[in-house]
């Protein structure tokens, strides 16, 4: 069996309330992208889960950070939360593999693991191709003409600008 990873999302959030509806609509949006809709929501169910369980043992003075991840390996569609915090695992309906492993130097990871649907593996999931593109404004503004700049006067402009922010902290 080939467990290899052929496709990985994250997030990095504040382990406050705010990041179990962001991890939510980020495994719904990721599995969307990944043309696996038929999962989305059993998914979505379970990264809430796990983000719930991650804030609900974090301190709201200081609630540290969380990343959740999404992941397309071997035969499973794999949410995770790696956190600094020790937390529960989750009882998730309808399912899962759910469970939490010690990463070693303070950090936890908690996973969910569903199976892709009829029997599929990772690598037959058909991923979107990614690449990296000028936004429009971009391309209208590397088209106009290059301003000529020998260096010295943004040097200045930069020189000038530490000068002033240093006199004002002095006042």
């Amino acid at each position: 069996m080939n467990d290899r990873t052929e496709q990985m999302d994250d997030l990095q959030l504040v382990a406050l309330p705010t990041a179990v509806g962001c991890t939510e609509m980020f495994v719904r949006f990721s599995a969307t992208e990944w043309n696996l809709r038929p999962m989305r929501d059993a998914a979505a169910q379970a990264g809430r889960a796990l983000a719930q369980a991650v804030v609900g043992a974090a301190n709201p003075a200081n609630p540290g950070m969380l990343t959740a991840r999404i992941r397309v390996a071997g035969p499973d569609l794999v949410i995770e939360i790696e956190t600094p915090r020790v937390a529960r695992t989750p009882a998730i309906p309808d399912g899962p593999r759910v469970g939490v492993t010690d990463l070693g130097d303070g950090r936890y990871l908690l996973w969910a693991s569903l199976p892709l649907p009829g029997g599929m593996n990772a690598s037959a999931v058909p991923l979107p191709r990614r690449q990296r593109r000028p936004s429009p404004a971009a391309a209208i503004e590397a088209a106009r003409e290059p301003l000529h700049d020998d260096g010295d006067d943004v040097m200045q402009r930069i020189l000038f600008g530490l000068s002033n922010t240093q006199d004002r902290h002095r006042r």
